[in-house]
């Protein structure tokens, strides 16, 4: 039994899942990061900083992050033919509207590139608990390791997996719990609504705590 559940929970994190539902990898690449320095420093570096090192807690480092990450993102806030956009945030939304679909992918090419400056995590008595979670999960309530996906250190998988190692514990605690109340749903195949759903309140602060000092 016990094996039966590892192996469904396992299954939520194959490969062939893409969280960030990659743009074309050659547009990436040929993304001009001088004209998204301008972008960055222009729109994004009230909140996010210039080098993408957010010093606002309620705010994501986006320094070293995959640019295919940050470009689903930025798309996923803009409204699709006039509809609902896939995530919502009204601060957010009014951001990305006005960008053309060349602008957040030099911008993203751009942060994408910077130096992630370290975190650390603040509350030693959850430690344990968080590292649990991180490492190995709960087969018992079908809960997959975290590194599962996002790697051993947080690293996480380019195209597929964003990197999550030194985030601010403030804003993973908050992604997360907007995954488990259905609040954001632009998660691939209902991933993270699925795993987040199973977290108590405890095991969310001490997995977003842990993740901030990852290096």
């Amino acid at each position: 039994m016990k094996r039966a559940l590892a192996l469904a929970a396992l299954l939520l994190c194959v490969p062939t899942v893409m969280a960030a539902e990659p743009a074309n990898t050659q547009a990436v690449a040929k993304a001009d990061t001088a004209k998204g320095q301008d972008i960055a420093t222009k729109v994004c570096a009230a909140c996010h900083a210039t080098d993408g090192n957010s010093p606002a807690p309620v705010n994501p480092k986006l320094a070293g992050q995959f640019p295919e990450y940050l470009q689903k993102q930025l798309v996923n806030f803009k409204p699709v033919d006039g509809g609902k956009a896939a995530r919502v945030s009204p601060v957010m939304m009014g951001f990305a509207a006005p960008l053309s679909a060349e602008e957040i992918r030099n911008v993203s090419a751009y942060y994408a590139g910077q130096q992630a400056k370290p975190g650390a995590a603040k509350n030693k008595d959850t430690l344990a608990l968080g590292q649990k979670l991180w490492r190995g999960g709960d087969v018992s309530r079908s809960i997959p390791a975290c590194a599962s996906c996002h790697g051993a250190t947080g690293a996480g998988i380019p195209i597929q997996y964003p990197r999550l190692a030194g985030q601010h514990a403030e804003y993973t605690e908050a992604q997360l719990r907007a995954f488990r109340s259905g609040e954001r749903t632009n998660d691939a195949n209902r991933m993270m609504r699925t795993i987040a759903v199973r977290l108590t309140d405890a095991e969310v602060k001490a997995v977003a705590d842990y993740v901030a000092g990852l290096k």
